[in-house]
């Protein structure tokens, strides 16, 4: 069954896009995760325009996000304060994500610039996560105990602020700087960012993990529902009737990956979503690879066109 989509400009096989929400919907639930890393490559794959995919997998990432911190808002798992601060940096890098998104699509660049980001952001991260996932699956096997954590020197810049439902003492500095950068690559790139600011939270920032899922959640739910915003009033990109499937699919999705998630171990998941990660950066680099290199400048003129 085929569904003109009217920003994208092409019809779709509807079981095909509901299919495709509820597969990464699964992954979000399975993992905490918006999914946004996900869904915008296979929108690309299947002939959708990177720009109206990225303007319109935010719109969907904002819907999951919003139950997600709902849960977490009423089990008392958000940092408020963490959260305000996070979102100082978030907004002004989600408005600066869109004006740069809006200048590339201007010069006929942002295209390729979206692929390569996710070329290199993701085959990254994923390769992080993959290997630090399987030397923790290594040490469970192994019966070894975990390296403590201690301070690093982020926790000795000045401006420090308490945290008080999160129980740390940090300085503001790193948090906005955390925010903005989110924000910038979600705007860009159509992405929550969740997996890369939940270990960021985590590992650099020593925030514990009782109120690190739902406080990233508020952030994502705030930056996407802007860039959303930004993109439907000054690019005009926003597909309501592709956000629309999509929020569909990945909600019903979403509940069964919950379910899964849960019985499957915290090394073994972090394994998993490292692999996940990096099989999607490298299908980006052998999709840049094959297809000639101006394919991306043409789907973007033949959809201003």
């Amino acid at each position: 069954m085929q569904l003109y989509l009217p920003i994208a400009d092409l019809p779709v096989n509807i079981f095909l896009v509901l299919a495709m929400g509820a597969a990464v919907g699964f992954v979000s639930g399975m993992f905490g995760i918006g999914g946004g890393f996900l869904m915008t490559p296979l929108l690309i794959f299947i002939g959708i325009t990177p720009a109206v995919a990225v303007a319109s997998v935010a719109s969907h990432i904002a819907a999951s996000s919003f139950s997600g911190a709902l849960a977490y808002w009423r089990r008392r798992a958000i940092d408020p304060a963490l959260a305000g601060v996070l979102l100082c940096g978030g907004v002004t890098g989600t408005a600066l994500g869109v004006w740069t998104f809006t200048q590339l699509r201007a010069l006929g660049q942002l295209d390729l610039m979206i692929a390569l980001s996710y070329v290199v952001l993701l085959t990254t991260v994923g390769s992080l996560m993959f290997s630090e996932g399987l030397r923790a699956l290594m040490r469970t096997r192994r019966g070894a105990v975990p390296p403590r954590r201690t301070h690093n020197w982020i926790h000795g810049l000045p401006l420090k602020m308490r945290f008080k439902r999160s129980k740390i003492y940090l300085s503001v500095i790193p948090v906005v700087i955390v925010g903005i950068v989110i924000g910038f690559i979600g705007a860009i790139m159509g992405i929550g960012g969740g997996f890369i600011l939940v270990p960021v939270m985590i590992y650099l920032l020593r925030v514990p993990t009782s109120t690190v899922i739902g406080t990233s959640m508020v952030l994502t739910l705030v930056t996407m529902l802007f860039a959303t915003m930004l993109h439907a009033v000054t690019n005009h990109l926003v597909d309501a009737v592709l956000a629309l499937i999509l929020m569909v699919g990945g909600v019903t999705g979403a509940q069964f990956g919950a379910r899964a998630g849960q019985k499957i171990r915290g090394e073994q998941l972090r394994l998993l979503l490292g692999l996940l990660i990096l099989s999607v950066g490298v299908r980006f680099a052998i999709e840049l690879v094959i297809q000639p290199a101006d394919l991306f400048t043409i789907r973007e003129l033949g959809a201003s066109g």
